[in-house]
């Protein structure tokens, strides 16, 4: 995640679709620590299979702008939407399986 960011930021590419990718990065990295917080920490378990999934969404969407800044960028990200992916999975079973 580090590389890809720094990946982006020095790329003297389109301004807006730069800062686009910044500004869905950063929206990313923060659903990404809220839901270590909703699920460890609060033990929300349904709430957490909604954040999850938006995460997922946000990783792709980060994924999809940091390839046109630069292709490079947005491949290092796949890895870890895979990863979310499959947390998701696990999270949607957890959900699942405490009803």
């Amino acid at each position: 995640m580090g590389l890809e960011l720094y990946l982006v930021r020095q790329v003297r590419a389109d301004r807006r679709a730069k800062r686009r990718a910044l500004l869905i990065f950063a929206v990313q990295l923060t659903l990404n620590a809220a839901w270590s917080f909703i699920f460890f920490g609060q033990h929300w378990l349904l709430a957490s299979l909604v954040e999850i999934i938006l995460l997922w969404l946000a990783i792709g969407t980060t994924v999809i702008l940091s390839w046109r800044v630069r292709p490079l960028a947005g491949c290092l990200l796949l890895p870890y939407f895979a990863w979310v992916g499959f947390a998701t999975f696990l999270n949607a079973s957890i959900v699942l399986l405490n009803r």
